[in-house]
């Protein structure tokens, strides 16, 4: 199966603070590439093309040695309503007064439920 990663536009990359390259995501996870690219490709972590390089995956996707804790469901459930890997993340990273912040810092704040509750809803 061969890895497919979206292409990027200028706004929604202007979301993310800080990228890591699919080489720096094994380091950090302590991976070997070949798992790395299997994250991806299980949908287990959210990687786009930027510029002409490799898939970059966002810094906060990571949390010590592991996958943020919510991550992998809530990709589950926006590709389950449709969302495709760019407007996943586009929702992922947008500012929300309701939750507050974005739905990604909700994430991180260990409030992944509510998240997905919300998630799901876009698909109605």
């Amino acid at each position: 199966m061969t890895l497919s990663v979206a292409q990027i536009d200028r706004e929604t990359d202007q979301l993310v603070a800080e990228w890591l390259t699919l080489p720096e995501v094994a380091a950090r996870l302590d991976l070997s590439m070949g798992r790395a690219k299997q994250l991806l490709k299980d949908r287990k972590l959210l990687g786009v093309r930027r510029g002409g390089g490799g898939p970059q995956v966002p810094a906060v996707f990571l949390d010590g040695k592991d996958v943020m804790k919510g991550l992998p469901g809530t990709l589950s459930v926006l590709r389950d309503s449709g969302y495709d890997d760019v407007e996943s993340l586009r929702w992922l990273f947008t500012p929300d007064d309701s939750l507050p912040g974005s739905p990604v810092d909700a994430i991180k704040a260990g409030r992944h439920t509510e998240v997905k509750r919300r998630a799901q809803a876009l698909a109605f």
